[in-house]
């Protein structure tokens, strides 16, 4: 079961919720049954700097964080959520006034691929409020780099250590939602902070972000 399967059967509060992980494993999640018809399982929250997102690879894969603050699910979590089905995907930045959503549909192609090789795919772009639709688009196809596993395209450089996070870095990003936490004693501006293109500027870090997705109906 899933976050949107909770929500048809009446449990309309957001917050931490048991699902099925396999036939005798249940998971915890965070679900926001409010934002834009509900069921969504949230699967990343920056708010306040209190986790560090500038981890090895096996974090991302198995996840961290606390469910009710700042987290990362984990890819290990992405694949048994996922299934065989396509999700929407959508990111909502910065809480009123100025909030923003980015909605697009298939964010990866995780399937059964071996963690190393975790890509990002993008199949189908639906923008509802959106002033860089190409934040996004840019990582297309990309893997997945992290600050001991360097799988970007940039020749010389390496992202992940030069953007201080988890991302599926290019060359290197359009957008940085795992980078550090800038918003902290009047501190706002760096490339490596959480970045959205086109929001502001390219040094900007934002004070909130939310990723999350849920099955397609």
């Amino acid at each position: 079961k899933n976050c949107n399967e909770l929500l048809s059967r009446g449990k309309t509060h957001s917050g931490v919720y048991s699902i099925q992980r396999d036939t005798s494993h249940d998971m915890r999640v965070y679900c926001d049954m409010e934002t834009d018809g509900g069921g969504w399982l949230v699967i990343q929250r920056r708010k306040d700097g209190s986790q560090d997102f500038f981890l090895n690879w096996d974090d991302y894969a198995a996840g961290f964080g606390h469910l009710n603050d700042e987290f990362w699910i984990g890819f290990s979590h992405l694949l048994v959520v996922r299934g065989n089905n396509f999700n929407r995907f959508t990111a909502p930045l910065e809480p009123t006034p100025n909030k923003i959503n980015i909605t697009f549909y298939s964010i990866s192609n995780l399937r059964d691929l071996p963690f190393s090789i975790v890509c990002l795919r993008i199949v189908k772009f639906a923008i509802l409020i959106c002033l860089a639709w190409n934040s996004m688009t840019y990582h297309n196809v990309m893997k997945f780099s992290t600050r001991d596993s360097d799988n970007d395209a940039h020749s010389t450089g390496d992202c992940a250590k030069s953007c201080k996070g988890g991302w599926w870095y290019r060359k290197c990003h359009h957008s940085n939602l795992n980078g550090l936490y800038l918003q902290v004693n009047g501190t706002f501006k760096g490339y490596n902070g959480i970045h959205w293109g086109g929001m502001k500027s390219l040094s900007y870090s934002l004070e909130f972000s939310e990723m999350k997705m849920r099955p397609l109906v």
